[in-house]
């Protein structure tokens, strides 16, 4: 399996209002429920309106379409970098995954993973 390196440094963050994300950026997540709207976006990009936010993360993707019906791709990632003290912060889209790891831990998470068969790009 391929996993694709992001670029760039990423924030996770709290906000109070849907209204402080800028939806023309290129690439961001938004996480709205009955408590919280949690978004995930590069630092630079990172509204000025944050209740919190957490910055110093690092990402790669899943470089493949996943199909819904394929079973243990996260949690194979997961088990690798759990096994080597790894936290991560996962993020879903209809077409893959994307793992968020803190940026210390970011050379150390391709190594394990390209060790453990994967295919680091």
């Amino acid at each position: 399996m391929k996993l694709k390196k992001l670029q760039y440094d990423l924030t996770v963050c709290r906000l109070g209002n849907v209204a402080d994300i800028d939806l023309k950026k290129d690439f961001f997540f938004i996480g709205k429920t009955d408590e919280e709207i949690s978004l995930v976006c590069r630092t630079e990009d990172t509204p000025e309106n944050t209740v919190k936010r957490d910055d110093g993360w690092k990402g790669f993707r899943i470089e493949e379409m996943l199909d819904f019906s394929l079973i243990g791709i996260l949690s194979g990632i997961s088990a690798v970098l759990a096994e080597n003290k790894i936290g991560i912060f996962a993020v879903s889209t209809y077409n893959t995954d994307y793992i968020l790891v803190k940026a210390e831990n970011f050379d150390r998470a391709m190594k394990v993973l390209s060790d453990a068969g994967y295919t680091v790009l």
